[in-house]
């Protein structure tokens, strides 16, 4: 996790010194938890400016902000409560409101954060996600992109909400032209269980529709897959 923890302190550092704030993408789940309870350390808590920082969400459950599967609780208990970052930095999707209006109302936020109206995307520095933290499911979905749903193939929306039948549950997700166009994309993934589903990933054809984590590939950014060695089993030499 320090080189997680490393990467995020130089893009924040870089992104401020650039466009004067951070935008960053959280993940759910429990190896970015690792990460941000790490974050929280003094030793790289003092080392971002958590004032000029701004904390989205690449998805979230639609559950209240308290309930033990939020995602938003998972980052406030782990990192945001314990870092000195505004509350009006802090930018959730509202899980507890109607599936199609919180969709809604996050791409709105989005759209406002990054100055850009309407309209596709921007690529440029201080318009889109300096950094996007995802993880991957064993079944090779990422943020709530499953796979065969519409939410992979969407190239308009940037927010949508769909209900998930493999975990019977809504979810509202950001959608992939808008983590394609960050500056910084990070995977993170953990564990035996994922090492097949990798190994299809990095190595087998595309098949994004099938494997949504595929459907990530920045078009002007970075993308970088942070993995342990439980995880890297399957994987060829050059890719671990």
């Amino acid at each position: 996790m320090a080189g997680a923890a490393e990467r995020f302190v130089s893009v924040a550092t870089r992104a401020i010194r650039e466009s004067g704030r951070f935008i960053v993408s959280l993940a759910g789940g429990s190896t970015p938890r690792q990460l941000y309870e790490l974050l929280a350390t003094p030793a790289y808590a003092k080392r971002v400016d958590w004032s000029h920082t701004h904390v989205f969400w690449g998805d979230e459950r639609c559950v209240p902000a308290d309930d033990p599967a939020s995602n938003y609780r998972l980052a406030r208990e782990a990192l945001l409560g314990r870092v000195p970052v505004p509350d009006a930095n802090v930018h959730r999707i509202r899980g507890e409101n109607e599936p199609a209006r919180a969709a809604a109302a996050y791409e709105e936020a989005l759209r406002r954060a990054f100055g850009t109206r309407e309209g596709p995307p921007s690529r440029a520095p201080g318009h889109r996600f300096d950094l996007v933290l995802l993880g991957m499911g064993t079944d090779g979905h990422t943020a709530s992109l499953f796979p065969s749903l519409a939410a992979v193939r969407e190239n308009e929306r940037w927010v949508v909400a769909q209900y998930v039948a493999e975990v019977s549950m809504w979810r509202v997700t950001v959608t992939p032209p808008v983590l394609n166009a960050a500056g910084d994309v990070v995977f993170l993934v953990s564990g035996a269980e994922k090492a097949a589903t990798l190994h299809r990933v990095l190595e087998g054809p595309s098949e994004p529709d099938v494997l949504p984590a595929q459907a990530i590939a920045p078009t002007d950014g970075d993308l970088a897959w942070l993995v342990d060695a439980a995880a890297a089993a399957q994987l060829q030499a050059e890719h671990r």
